[in-house]
């Protein structure tokens, strides 16, 4: 008999952390020429310095110190001011460290598919998987083609090493997607002037970080509690003001419509906030983004989020699936289902994911519920070519899911609706939920779908509950009338989400007497007026696991 594979620890559920910092968007509308020819001057001007101190940041690489950076600011403010310098080197560490970790993620992929390669092509050819391991590749010509493309990721991996060793990152102003879509402009669908429009938005630079206690929190890009917005210009261009101290008030206004009264809050009390002026060269519009830090919210304990039941959410490529569960683990009401569409671009996708995730926070706050149970995925490992092999369909299912943005958006939403949101580690809850849920939970007039059933699971688990039930005993009059292995274990037994161990013999209260101790038969019922020597011996109660 086959050796079980033994189940990973499953990691114990807790309460996401709320957002750390707000951001807010507002048009700018109503621009004359002269405004826009100072936006795109000044843009361009500080994304040329923005350039220059990257470059030398990258140079500079872990030898970077407090020494370098003041060094980095004072040149920059000559060509400026102290607050544009202090914008521009800020948002150059950031870029610097964002590159860094990008390239440490992509040596680990590199690493983990030549492992998967190694692993596939050391078994012989159509050999079948086991225990969730891939197995040989399915003919000659495909592990031919496969060992060509170990040599080609090991040559690559070497090359990001020796780069990680030396300390050089790769960064691209403007973003590497516009910068890659200029050597085939046709299948980008732009023209030259186009793609060149475009780009040089990207690296303009007019962000300006915000500052407590100066006047409206921010003394390069100044916006008042009524809407009018003043730039202090860089010292070479102090000529184009057109107010008093080198500022350019634009005639433009905003409002922010959304958190519009928590912004104006904070500028009349003087608090930071940062601001940044982008163009959307697609449809010719100005945007002004105000962000800010948010005070911690006070973390609300697991066990007061579990006392009112939880809302159960199983995340897929083209829709939520969620129950509610009562405190003890009990589905109530009707499954739901919560569709998106995350086809066109990105604003047409991130609007699908708002538009879904109101709806699930609306229906959670009608039926009562506190928190919101999501799983905390990562599907970094599982979206390879090297894993799945030809199962490309699979691999762009699993990279649909939209898990990182749909679990921020979560939970800013929910932060602001009141409602917590707790993570559960998501080993089995798939398949214990089809296994377990998705019969008992269908009836003649509702069919439970295996999200359905995944939400239940997902929810269990985040209550403390196991996800699996024990089997229902045999019927009445034949062993124990239903008892105790219908019985769920509680929160806090050791080993619920376990394999049970196997136990010898029946599963019942009454165990069968052993034939060559308790029996002694002399000779058959069937036989007329033969005496009946036949004694059954009852042992004493057997409580089993």
């Amino acid at each position: 008999m086959a050796e079980k594979k033994r189940l990973r620890q499953i990691a114990r559920p807790f309460v996401v952390d709320g957002p750390s910092g707000v951001s807010v968007r507002d048009r700018l509308k109503g621009l004359t020429a002269e405004d826009e020819e100072v936006l795109r001057a000044v843009g361009a001007h500080m994304g040329r310095l923005a350039s220059r101190d990257l470059a030398c940041r990258v140079r500079d690489g872990l030898d970077h110190s407090t020494d370098t950076w003041a060094a980095r600011k004072r040149e920059l403010t000559v060509l400026s001011s102290s607050r544009w310098a202090g914008s521009v080197t800020s948002n150059t560490h950031d870029q610097w460290g964002l590159a860094q970790r990008a390239q440490h993620a992509h040596l680990q992929s590199l690493d983990a598919g030549i492992g998967m390669l190694r692993h596939r092509l050391s078994l012989p050819v159509g050999e079948k998987g086991s225990r969730g391991r891939p197995g040989g590749y399915r003919s000659k010509h495909e592990w031919f083609h496969k060992s060509r493309r170990l040599a080609v990721l090991e040559d690559r991996y070497e090359q990001v090493k020796a780069e990680r060793e030396a300390d050089r990152v790769s960064v691209v102003r403007g973003g590497r997607r516009l910068f890659n879509q200029r050597r085939n402009l046709a299948a980008a669908g732009r023209t030259a002037e186009q793609w060149r429009a475009e780009w040089e938005a990207a690296r303009w630079f007019l962000t300006a970080d915000g500052e407590s206690g100066k006047r409206f929190g921010n003394e390069t890009i100044r916006v008042t509690p009524d809407g009018e917005i003043s730039i202090r210009l860089p010292a070479p261009l102090a000529a184009l003001a057109n107010a008093k101290h080198g500022r350019y008030v634009l005639a433009s206004t905003v409002s922010f419509p959304h958190r519009g009264e928590e912004w104006r809050d904070r500028v009349a009390e003087n608090r930071a906030v940062a601001y940044r002026i982008h163009l959307d060269v697609v449809r010719g519009r100005w945007y002004l983004d105000a962000s800010w830090t948010r005070k911690a919210l006070p973390v609300v304990p697991l066990a007061t989020l579990r006392a009112g039941g939880v809302a159960g959410v199983d995340m897929n490529a083209d829709h939520l699936a969620a129950w509610q569960l009562d405190a003890h683990g009990n589905p109530t009401g009707q499954p739901r289902r919560f569709d998106y569409d995350l086809t066109g671009s990105a604003g047409h996708r991130d609007a699908q994911l708002r538009h879904a995730l109101t709806r699930l926070l609306r229906w959670a706050q009608a039926t009562g519920v506190q928190a919101v149970a999501i799983e905390d995925l990562d599907f970094t490992d599982s979206t390879t070519r090297e894993k799945h092999g030809r199962r490309k369909r699979f691999r762009q299912l699993v990279s649909g899911i939209p898990t990182g943005k749909l679990r921020a958006r979560l939970v800013s939403m929910c932060a602001e609706a009141g409602i917590g949101v707790i993570a559960v580690d998501p080993a089995y809850t798939s398949k214990w939920g089809a296994e377990h849920w998705q019969k008992p939970l269908t009836t003649k007039n509702r069919k439970t779908s295996r999200h359905a059933a995944a939400a239940v699971a997902i929810g269990r688990r985040a209550l403390g509950h196991r996800i699996r039930r024990r089997t229902t005993p045999p019927h009445d009059d034949q062993s124990d009338r239903r008892g105790h292995r219908t019985a769920q274990a509680r929160p806090g037994t050791r080993g619920r989400e376990e394999t049970r161990p196997h136990v010898p013999g029946p599963r019942t209260r009454s165990v069968q007497p052993d034939a060559e101790r308790t029996r002694a038969t002399s000779a058959s019922k069937t036989v007329r007026d033969a005496p009946v020597d036949q004694a059954w011996v009852q042992d004493p109660l057997l409580l089993t696991v």
